[in-house]
């Protein structure tokens, strides 16, 4: 059983973690930016300000921070990286969401996770959600060989494992550059723009603002 899209059937939907399980109202990205920033200002020996402009070029050529300060500005230890960036009480301020659950339990095809964030974090915020037990595979970024979206490898990885391809595998996302990258694996890849704030009102491709909304894109075959 699945939904199909377009007359193709989809075999499973891909969720990012972050700002889509949960709402972006709640802050813990951006307190995680926040971190991030103070540790790139901090390896590097600038201020924060010259932080945040060298990290926003260098996001445009790789897929997170971590990526950019291993392959050019000497980070090796990414497990004490990430313990700075993902602390244990990172996800005190989270509130379970009590349509969550039924939602994606009312989704008849299986569930996995694309983030790229480490499996600690992953762990801790379906924990808090709720919903570990719905999501048999969480793709993390430790996985990709801290590799992250968008590059090709980090999808095809996911899409690998689950013995699908782009066509056949609904991936949802709230980041335009991630959902432009999957879109680009190949023709008739099935990708949605989870917009909730509504940040990208030009968004040329299928975007929603509330979870639910999946519905009126998906239809039961």
């Amino acid at each position: 059983m699945g939904y199909t899209v377009s007359g193709i059937m989809i075999t499973h939907i891909l969720f990012d973690l972050d700002n889509t399980l949960y709402s972006a109202r709640f802050g813990l990205e951006e307190a995680t930016s926040d971190r991030i920033r103070a540790f790139t200002s901090e390896w590097l020996g600038v201020s924060p300000e010259e932080a945040a402009v060298m990290r926003g070029e260098a996001i445009k050529k790789y897929g997170t921070t971590a990526e950019w300060l291993t392959a050019e500005k000497g980070l090796r230890d990414m497990e004490a990286y990430y313990r700075i960036i993902h602390p244990p009480g990172e996800a005190d301020s989270l509130l379970p969401d009590p349509g969550l659950r039924p939602f994606l339990e009312s989704l008849p095809c299986p569930l996995a996770i694309l983030t790229n964030s480490p499996p600690v974090h992953a762990r801790r915020i379906l924990d808090k959600l709720g919903i570990r037990d719905l999501f048999p595979r969480v793709f993390d970024i430790k996985e990709n060989g801290f590799r992250g979206k968008p590059r090709p490898e980090s999808y095809r990885h996911a899409l690998d494992a689950l013995g699908a391809g782009p066509g056949t595998v609904l991936f949802v996302d709230d980041t335009p550059r991630y959902v432009e990258g999957y879109l680009a694996l190949e023709d008739g890849a099935k990708g949605v723009l989870f917009d909730e704030l509504g940040l990208y009102p030009d968004w040329t491709h299928r975007r929603i603002r509330e979870l639910g909304e999946l519905r009126t894109y998906l239809f039961e075959s």
